[in-house]
């Protein structure tokens, strides 16, 4: 079992690579300026990292599965704390992009050794709880990310700028090691299967595939090597899926077992947390671009106009499991009503007072879209594992862990995308609006989905 120390330093853990994904985009102007980098180079420091964390992820899943879960969280986390330095250090653009990459490498080997140790060393109740925690961890961490960033870019310390974003994970993860040693119980399956090649490079030519076209098309004027990459796209995808279905007929274990799928809760809330992936990491980069080069707020004021957002997910948080004992997965539908009413708010306030927009104006739409993404979030990650066996830990958190990386990453590459390409010729308060409005559908959706889950949840 795992004591609460341990529980705290997975947690903390986790918080670690989703910080990272979010705090660079307060520091995006910064970089920028300091640089040279450019808008291709800029979205590549994004989509490095979130390209390698995503297709790693469950190979880092599997690897813990078969070496020991202690042992990888271990090595994920000196690895991370490394790469975060080489990002601070970074004298270009282009170094900075093979930082990150590196960067992303690391989080997917400690990433997945969160869920799989908490699976492994918890039960019942003390389940709950920890899946429980582990999803306000993740969304508060979203959230937390823009917020440190803005904070660190406009302290400036020691001169540091936008480095301080990524240096100061270097203390973070020698604490994380610390503590790691002394509280974290080692784990791994009782059968542990070898490395799936064939899957793990079908999959990461799937992610690759996809995402970095999508990231870095609009910035680089969709040369042809974007088109032919989104291409080569669906042949990948339905190749991995055949080579995966065939190993797991012969009594293989695949990367990504298609019999793992046929867990209902797994399935049904995979399905459920892609759109709610994709709006809200689509969400947090627009709106970091328009509160700081549209209304010309400082990194600060741009941080802190998310906190009524962090505050109102930490409470739906709070209140989760016991909303959960009395209404059971309806939580989820009522998230979506209220994240729905939240950002409605937002795009209704960014349209009738453009000009003289303040954070105060936005602060109750932000906070409502908080409360419902909160009562989501934890909901949907506690279902999808509540049924995976403790010996497929590694794998299934892998799974799921992939599933909303590469959502996250399809958001800002996707409404990202589309606000940046509406904003010059429409103006920001106007693609901002219909960008809220794309999300909104996608809210739509997420609720309506939500009403095909298991009214009771163990």
């Amino acid at each position: 079992m795992i004591g609460p120390l341990g529980l705290f330093t997975v947690l903390l853990g986790a918080a670690l690579p989703l910080i990272d994904f979010f705090i660079v985009n307060v520091a995006l102007p910064s970089m920028d300026s300091d640089l040279a980098a450019g808008p291709a180079m800029l979205e590549l420091v994004v989509a490095g990292y979130g390209v390698a964390y995503a297709v790693l992820l469950v190979l880092g899943g599997r690897l813990g599965d078969m070496a020991g879960r202690r042992r990888l969280f271990l090595i994920g986390m000196a690895a991370f704390g490394l790469t975060s330095l080489a990002c601070g250090l970074a004298p270009t653009a282009w170094t900075l992009v093979g930082a990150r990459v590196a960067q992303g490498a690391a989080a997917a080997l400690m990433m997945p050794q969160v869920l799989a140790t908490i699976q492994a060393t918890t039960q019942g109740p003390c389940r709950a709880r920890a899946m429980s925690l582990y999803g306000a961890t993740a969304g508060l961490s979203m959230v937390a990310g823009q917020i440190l960033g803005g904070v660190l870019v406009a302290a400036d310390v020691a001169g540091s700028g936008w480095r301080s974003v990524f240096l100061v994970n270097v203390p973070v993860a020698v604490l994380g090691l610390f503590l790691t040693a002394r509280s974290v119980p080692e784990t791994r399956s009782e059968r542990p299967a070898t490395i799936d090649v064939p899957g793990t490079l079908l999959l990461a030519v799937s992610l690759v595939s996809l995402l970095l076209p999508l990231t870095e098309g609009r910035a680089a004027g969709w040369p042809l090597w974007t088109w032919v990459s989104l291409a080569v796209f669906p042949f990948a995808a339905v190749a991995f899926f055949l080579v995966e279905r065939g190993a797991d007929r012969r009594g293989q274990t695949p990367l990504v077992p298609p019999s793992l799928l046929e867990l209902h809760s797994l399935r049904r809330g995979l399905v459920l947390v892609v759109p709610f992936s994709i709006g809200f990491s689509g969400f947090m980069f627009v709106i970091a671009v328009v509160l700081q080069q549209g209304l010309r707020m400082g990194p600060v004021a741009a941080g802190l106009a998310l906190v009524p957002m962090a505050l109102a997910f930490f409470a739906a948080s709070l209140a989760g499991p016991r909303l959960i004992g009395r209404f059971g997965t309806r939580v989820v539908t009522a998230g979506g009503v209220l994240q729905a009413v939240g950002v409605a708010l937002i795009a209704l306030t960014v349209w009738r007072d453009w000009s003289g927009l303040t954070i105060t104006e936005l602060a109750p739409g932000v906070a409502v879209a908080g409360l419902g993404q909160g009562l989501q979030l934890p909901v949907l990650i506690r279902l999808m594992l509540s049924d995976v066996p403790a010996d497929r830990a590694g794998v299934g958190s892998g799974v799921v862990v992939t599933t909303q990386q590469s959502a996250l990453a399809l958001g800002v590459a996707t409404l990202g995308s589309l606000f940046l390409t509406l904003a010059p010729t429409m103006g920001m308060r106007d693609a901002l609006v219909i960008t809220l409005l794309v999300q909104l559908g996608m809210i739509a959706l997420t609720a309506l989905l939500s009403l095909r889950l298991p009214r009771v949840m163990r």
